[in-house]
């Protein structure tokens, strides 16, 4: 589901989710460079899925739109500031750490410095992802960005 982000949206999905017994709901971020690099973060090994390279995500606090789930997340994740958000690119479920039923609902991001230094607080390391480089995500991830290829193609 390629579809622009607007509050009719954003309620849907909440709604959806909801109806599906999702306990948590999280989002992730899909920034690109000019070459079509993905950013990608790295997980501590000893950290929950520990060694797994994702998109910058997290969880929506309580009372808290998307939206600004998505600029708080990425600006505490990356230090970047997103100037806007583009598409909606899916979803995918997991269990978190806690065991709670959580649905990730990914985005399309633009930010105001996409090649500034990324300042990482809650991951060991980031990669400006080709095309290639990109399968090193989960599965999940990797339908995400192949939606994702599909809507800048």
């Amino acid at each position: 589901m390629n579809a622009p982000v607007d509050a009719a949206l954003l309620d849907a999905l909440i709604h959806a989710a909801d109806a599906d017994g999702i306990a948590k709901h999280v989002v992730g971020a899909v920034i690109s460079d000019a070459e079509g690099k993905v950013l990608l973060l790295h997980r501590a090994a000893d950290d929950y899925l520990g060694g797994l390279w994702e998109l910058p995500s997290g969880g929506v606090d309580s009372g808290e739109t998307l939206t600004e789930a998505l600029h708080r997340e990425v600006a505490e994740e990356t230090g970047l500031t997103i100037t806007a958000i583009g598409t909606y690119l899916g979803h995918f479920d997991y269990l978190s750490k806690s065991g709670k039923k959580t649905r990730q609902l990914n985005f399309t991001a633009t930010t105001a410095r996409e090649n500034d230094a990324i300042k990482l607080t809650e991951h060991d390391a980031h990669l400006w992802a080709d095309r290639t480089e990109q399968e090193q995500v989960s599965s999940a991830v990797r339908s995400v960005l192949a939606t994702w290829r599909e809507d800048t193609a």
